[in-house]
């Protein structure tokens, strides 16, 4: 399964790698097929100052904790997305936040779920039918589900 991870995702597993969403993105690469932005490693070290003020982290443990995240995901350069997608994708968008712009079009060109915890973008996505997105505890069941089903397949002799 495609899943088009959104910065707001990322930015709470650098923060919180224990959290919920920091053990799906850790853990679930084995089940799901995490995409997001190149932009979004822009995003994180523009941010990288205040991350470490919240989190205290020395700069190692930042580095440590970034590569760890940033390994599970694919990124994808925006310049391969297509002017249409990217103006359907805008279309969707313009009216909740722009930012999200990228995601949307990168979700719509992989034809994945966009997992984004902006509980705002996904209420204007779905009051205009877009429901290609996937919240945080649905895919934490899925998860769950497939960990369980992996572990009861019989293992050959």
């Amino acid at each position: 399964m495609k899943i088009t991870v959104d910065s707001n995702i990322v930015f709470s597993a650098i923060l919180n790698p224990n959290s919920s969403i920091g053990q799906i993105l850790i853990n679930g690469s084995k089940y799901f097929d995490f995409y997001s932005i190149n932009y979004l490693k822009e995003e994180i070290s523009n941010h990288s100052q205040k991350i470490l003020k919240i989190t205290g982290y020395s700069n190692d443990k930042f580095e440590e904790i970034y590569d760890l995240i940033i390994t599970k995901i694919r990124f994808v350069d925006d310049v391969l997305l297509s002017d249409s997608s990217l103006k359907k994708a805008y279309k969707l968008t313009s009216d909740i936040d722009e930012d999200d712009t990228l995601f949307v079009a990168l979700n719509n060109h992989l034809k994945s779920l966009l997992w984004t915890g902006d509980k705002v973008l996904v209420k204007g996505l779905k009051d205009k039918g877009y429901l290609r997105t996937i919240s945080t505890s649905e895919l934490h069941e899925l998860l769950l589900k497939k960990k369980f089903k992996s572990k009861r397949k019989p293992k050959n002799p």
